[in-house]
């Protein structure tokens, strides 16, 4: 898939991946899904889940390195600035030939590569986000779709990103 091609797939994710409530026992929930995906597919990954200025779910599974948690700061300020997610927004930044450092974000503050997600509430907007770092950028963030596919019983094949072609 291209670029644009992806961007109009996230777009569709980001507009159909909506939570009736983003509560202690709903992070829990999804992070618990993302922790048992990994462990089941020994993906060596970081998971964070959070309100914007509150972190309520974190785990590290074996294999993931100190880089990662890093990762996930970064990946989660990109979706608090830009309420999109961090791949949407590096696949927008791509296709303007554009950079975060040329909008004067420091790099060491934000990162527009795949993995963070904004945790949208019907009636509330976007009030924090779900981060996965580890994995190649497009499949942290799939990982992240694949799990609000299964939390929200959504069609991942619908909604998931088409396969690269190599």
């Amino acid at each position: 898939m291209g670029v644009s091609e992806d961007l109009e797939q996230v777009a569709l994710q980001e507009r159909e991946l909506r939570l009736p409530r983003l509560d202690a026992q709903m992070a829990w929930e999804l992070g618990t899904l993302l922790r048992n995906m990994a462990e089941e597919r020994e993906l060596p990954v970081v998971i964070d889940v959070r309100r914007f200025g509150q972190p309520m779910f974190y785990a590290a599974m074996d294999g993931s390195t100190p880089d990662n948690p890093e990762w996930v700061r970064r990946k989660s300020n990109v979706v608090a600035r830009f309420h999109r997610s961090s791949y949407g927004v590096g696949l927008s930044l791509k296709e303007k030939n554009d950079s975060l450092e040329g909008r004067g974000l420091p790099v060491a503050d934000y990162a527009a590569h795949g993995g963070s997600f904004p945790l949208v509430v019907e009636g509330a907007g976007i009030v924090g986000s779900v981060t996965v770092s580890g994995l190649p950028q497009r499949a942290d963030h799939e990982l992240v779709v694949e799990a609000l596919c299964m939390l929200l019983r959504r069609e991942y094949e619908v909604l998931r990103l088409k396969p690269e072609l190599q």
